[in-house]
């Protein structure tokens, strides 16, 4: 008896017949399976794509957010008398950075 076969002995579930699977054999399979199904991320998969048109209008509407976030960043670096150049420094990296995330997504 091999020090495999006496770890097999303990896992096997009592009672069970000699060739029934052992809690350690589903745990394996549960594993696996996990690996055989597509990463989800913190979004889960959508059932359907969306359309062209859809996909466009979504793009609009979020690129219409990023430049009401590059206004509103402007007022409040302006309204605090800060320097132009810095001004428009941050507003242009702010909307590239935010713009790049937008597009390079493949949710939209």
């Amino acid at each position: 008896m091999t020090a495999s076969d006496s770890q097999g002995e303990r896992t096997r579930q009592p009672g069970g017949p000699p060739g029934a699977p052992t809690a350690r054999d589903e745990r394996r399979a549960e594993r696996e399976a996990r690996r055989r199904d597509p990463p989800q991320g913190m979004v889960p998969a959508r059932a359907r794509r969306r359309s062209k048109v859809e996909q466009a209008l979504m793009r609009v509407v979020a690129t219409g957010g990023i430049i009401g976030i590059a206004v509103a960043l402007g007022a409040i670096l302006v309204g605090q008398d800060v320097a132009g150049w810095i001004v428009g420094l941050v507003i242009g990296l702010t909307s590239v950075i935010l713009a790049a995330v937008l597009w390079s997504s493949r949710q939209l």
